[in-house]
């Protein structure tokens, strides 16, 4: 008796979980990890990708939640404005920020065309389809007229994009002057003084730099940053890593909630167990988490 097609097309997506996992010479590009990991998310009620901002939240939906929350709030989002969100998801975000900040319009763009046709789904359905426009296309080639956002927001993907510099120059670009540019965002942390610590830290950042598509010239801390935001045109210029809030706590929290890591894909769950057998410190402890803001200046 032959499988059925849905069989097949299960045991090639539980394959290629297998392979992206534990082949080391194994690479995906964005769209490929993210087409891979699919809907299995370890969120309850929402299909949020990001990591959760841990300030009093008590879930993770919550979590996700509150970390949208900050960027809108750091972007001074609100009504009249028109915001640019690069690298969507499933536009969970996009409809939060419609609902509690009531902006003119959002409109989202996002390199991964199965995310896209989820997240618009998702949008007809809340009824918000005239204030939320998805688009598949591209951080550092938007296909947006120059000066025509008030607000570009990018929550926990820039990192992905090739390169993170161009995406400055494109934001700067689309953006009205005074208008404002805010990221939360991973990179590296500052390399520790020991020879053992500094080994520790390069593995931690690689086990997420090689599965998740972070291209080398994405890969310096908050010095350069800094500079290749103020080089890019943004005045205003400034960074604050909230990593203390984010590894540890959800580390924790998954320990706490296994039905969490049961609700992602199978062939994820024993590098995820593997994982919270460690300590936070050593399974993060190569990576930072910022939030970046920076001003268009208005006379531009």
């Amino acid at each position: 008796m032959q499988p059925s097609q849905a069989t097949i097309t299960v045991l090639r997506r539980r394959l290629g979980y297998l392979n992206w996992l534990y082949n080391p010479f194994q690479r995906l590009g964005v769209s490929g990890v993210y087409d891979l990991l699919g809907t299995d998310v370890a969120t309850e009620r929402a299909l949020y990708l990001n990591l959760g901002y841990w300030n009093g939240a008590t879930t993770l939906d919550d979590a996700c939640q509150a970390l949208a929350a900050l960027v809108a709030d750091t972007a001074a989002m609100g009504p009249g404005d028109r915001v640019l969100d690069v690298g969507f998801g499933f536009a969970d975000q996009d409809l939060f920020w419609q609902t509690r900040y009531r902006p003119d319009s959002i409109v989202g763009l996002n390199v991964t065309a199965s995310q896209v046709e989820v997240a618009r789904e998702r949008v007809r359905a809340a009824g918000l389809a005239e204030r939320i426009d998805l688009r598949l296309g591209s951080a550092t080639a938007m296909p947006l007229e120059s000066a025509s956002v008030d607000r570009v927001v990018a929550l926990e993907c820039a990192f992905h994009f090739d390169t993170r510099e161009r995406f400055f120059q494109e934001a700067f670009r689309v953006l009205r002057p005074g208008g404002r540019l805010v990221l939360a965002d991973i990179i590296p942390m500052p390399p520790e003084s020991g020879r053992w610590a500094r080994l520790a830290q390069r593995w931690s950042w690689r086990q997420v730099a090689r599965k998740f598509a972070i291209p080398p010239e994405n890969v310096y801390g908050q010095d350069a940053y800094l500079a290749k935001l103020t080089a890019s045109g943004f005045a205003n210029v400034r960074l604050e890593s909230i990593r203390e809030r984010i590894y540890a706590p959800l580390h924790d929290y998954l320990r706490q909630h296994p039905e969490a890591v049961a609700r992602l894909h199978p062939a994820t769950r024993l590098p995820i167990a593997l994982a919270l057998r460690l300590d936070a410190r050593t399974v993060y402890r190569g990576l930072d988490y910022v939030l970046a803001v920076a001003d268009k200046p208005a006379g531009s």
